[in-house]
């Protein structure tokens, strides 16, 4: 990442530029921090760090409220599935995860530790730590 220079990757996965335009970005196929991890994509996403603690573009940093929006309700915005999934609410799919702690109070550099307790898919609970 490196080799691309400062200037670029500030506007490299542009997360914080395309939520600024109003623009529902959402996770993607082109991670920018290694294997697809959903914890990690909260934590690199809203520290622009990757798994050994490189900054890569911190003026596209997100908060983690805006990441856990891109990771759920905007995802399902962008596969036209917004009235089944994105959001926890009546008559949607019930698939979700409990976490061990709240990201929204966590320290940013922390979030990918967070444990994962409990999984729900189809309102099944189908994983339990």
């Amino acid at each position: 990442m490196k080799e691309y220079g400062a200037e670029r990757l500030n506007s490299m996965f542009a997360l914080r530029s395309f939520l600024d335009a109003g623009i529902p970005a959402t996770m993607s196929s082109d991670y920018w921090a290694g294997p697809f991890e959903p914890m990690m994509f909260l934590q690199s996403s809203v520290t622009r760090t990757d798994t050994k603690g490189n900054v890569w573009g911190p003026k596209q940093r997100i908060s983690v409220a805006e990441a856990l929006r891109v990771a759920t309700v905007h995802g399902a915005y962008a596969s036209y599935e917004e009235k089944l999934k994105g959001s926890i609410e009546a008559g949607k799919l019930a698939d979700l995860v409990v976490l061990g702690r709240d990201p929204l109070r966590e320290e940013p550099s922390s979030l990918v530790a967070i444990p994962i307790e409990r999984t729900m898919v189809g309102g099944k609970w189908m994983y339990e730590a």
